[in-house]
């Protein structure tokens, strides 16, 4: 029996386990470890920042040399689950030489939220408003914030797009750019796979935090991204919110991967010549 689209229960749960289309997962995982570890040796300490008071609520920041630059702020992955950014400094050196600032993002998993999904989007735009009202304590251009997140992490970020910042005494326009890869912004489908066996998808969860129904809030050019090996559910998504962000007059580039399954492309942000360095680079105007 279908469950959604063509799909029946079991191929709709394994279209959203990516680790099902990536049987290298662990190897990127150790790599990713390893390339950070080298970045944080080459690279001053980052500045932590707390945004919140909540043990996970902070930022750590890699200031490029010159002050007025601007900011990239990455938005990590992880299934909604227990996760931090750490493994993901591997991608600070490229923005750091290019004259930005990179800023990793640590927020809850729902394990610590009762299984919603709400408190953590909160969390990711508290932390956009923190950096916002501070950017020139670390040297950074508050005009020109773009934000990246990958899988899950783009799942919020797309929540990020569609934000009413007004509520956060922000103005519409404090997010510059944005990249999206590998991400879901319509939860419909995701609330009927086996990921609702730890995220709570009420009706609230599902509007709210999909992107693709908040279409009139989007106001920065907007970069997607996927790679032709990942599932073909995080495709369709990707592609589906491109059509839609065309369709409503939106600036979109839609970027396909070629050969990159779901964890190989994340690991292309730490090149700035690479898949998604060099998007986010030249999309900052800092593309060499």
């Amino acid at each position: 029996m279908t469950v959604f689209l063509d799909y029946d229960q079991a191929q709709l749960d394994k279209c959203y386990d990516q680790t099902a289309w990536a049987p290298n997962v662990d190897q990127m995982h150790r790599r990713q470890n390893a390339l950070s570890a080298i970045a944080r040796k080459r690279l001053p300490p980052a500045q932590r920042f707390a945004y919140g008071s909540g043990r996970m609520e902070h930022i750590d920041v890699y200031r490029t040399a010159r002050d007025g630059a601007p900011i990239f702020m990455f938005v990590h992955g992880g299934a909604w689950k227990a996760n931090t950014s750490e493994r993901y400094a591997f991608a600070a050196e490229a923005f750091v030489a290019a004259g930005a600032h990179f800023v990793l993002v640590d927020f809850d998993g729902v394990e610590d939220t009762e299984m919603r999904l709400l408190p953590i989007a909160d969390q990711v735009r508290r932390a956009i408003a923190w950096v916002h009202h501070n950017a020139a304590s670390f040297g950074g251009d508050a005009t020109r914030i773009h934000v990246g997140g990958h899988s899950s992490g783009a799942h919020l970020t797309g929540c990020m797009l569609v934000t009413d910042w007004s509520r956060y005494g922000l103005p519409a326009t404090v997010i510059a750019g944005a990249i999206c890869c590998s991400g879901m912004y319509d939860l419909t489908p995701v609330r009927l796979s086996a990921r609702s066996s730890y995220v709570k998808f009420d009706d609230e969860t599902v509007d709210e935090l999909s992107a693709i129904r908040h279409l009139d809030r989007v106001t920065m050019p907007v970069v997607l991204a996927y790679g032709t090996e990942e599932s073909p559910e995080f495709k369709r998504q990707t592609r589906d919110f491109a059509a839609a962000l065309t369709a409503a007059g939106k600036q979109v580039q839609l970027l396909v991967g070629e050969g990159f399954n779901h964890f190989e492309i994340a690991e292309t942000l730490g090149n700035p010549y690479g898949f998604l360095g060099h998007a986010a680079l030249e999309q900052m105007q800092l593309a060499r």
